[in-house]
Formats: structure tokens, sequence, C-alpha cells
């Protein structure tokens, strides 16, 4: 019988959050895996920022607004990453597509687990690739879907 080798371990995990969602379940989850793991946890939030131009007129500059969401996501990720208790430094805003974002920034930190929220579709959404499917499928590690209610 060929020996076994040790199962491969997680060594960095991405927890991909979106501000508007209470992630209870979803820190919980990443941070039990890291902890089982003794892995790394980081967290990530994308500011998918489109400006609008109503009637052709700029209210503020594109650049001040995209700065200013990225401020209040900053402080809205650390307060969160202390609730796990996490330091800040493993906080991660960027600005883009959420997708791109996404799998870019796994690939940058060496991240073999992404975790990410996913909610149950009904109807029309059923036929939407949303960000879990299209990171799934971009990814180049592990995805953990949690279930979101």
């Amino acid at each position: 019988m060929a020996p076994t080798s040790a199962p491969e371990l997680y060594r960095r995990i991405l927890l991909v959050v979106d501000l508007n969602d209470d992630i209870g379940r979803l820190g919980g989850r990443a941070r039990s895996v890291a902890a089982a793991c003794g892995a790394q946890l980081s967290l990530l939030h994308v500011v998918e920022y489109v400006p609008v131009e109503p009637m052709g007129e700029t209210l503020l500059p594109a650049i001040e607004v995209e700065e200013e969401l990225i401020k209040r996501a900053t402080q809205r990720l650390q307060e969160l990453a202390a609730g796990l208790g996490l330091p800040a430094s493993a906080c991660r805003v960027e600005a883009g597509n959420t997708k791109s974002e996404i799998v870019r920034v796994a690939a940058e930190t060496g991240s073999d687990l992404i975790v990410i929220g996913s909610r149950e579709r009904h109807g029309l959404s059923i036929l939407v690739n949303l960000t879990e499917d299209s990171v799934l499928h971009a990814a180049h590690c592990d995805v953990l879907a949690v279930r979101l209610k």
C-alpha cells in the first residue's frame, strides 16, 4: 500500500464581504476554517462605483465620490474585522469590477481559498450571472460559497 500524504491545508483565506450584509455567518465560517487550518484570514470589499451624470451635469467630481466611498468602506471593513478579532491590516478595499478585483486580489495575495456569500435566487434572478458564480468559474483557487439568508 502506497503511503498517503497529509492533506493540503489552506494557508491564505480571502473573505469577500458586501458591507450591506450581516457578515456573522459568513465571517464565522471563514474564521473557523482559518483556525482549523492555521491559515491567515484577510478581508476584501470591492467598491464598484459607476458615476451617474443626471442631465449631463456632474454633481461632484467622480474621483472625489470614489475616494469617499473607499474611505467609508475602509472604515466599515475595519469595524467588521475588529468584530472577527482581526487587525485593520487584514483589510483591503479595492475599486473596480467586483468579480475581476476578487480574482485579481486572490491571485496577487496567493490566496488558496476565497470565502464569499451566496443568496438563494428565485425567478428571473436565476438567469443572472451573479458575482459568486463568476468568481467560482474564474478563480485560480477553491471557492467556498456560504449560503446567506
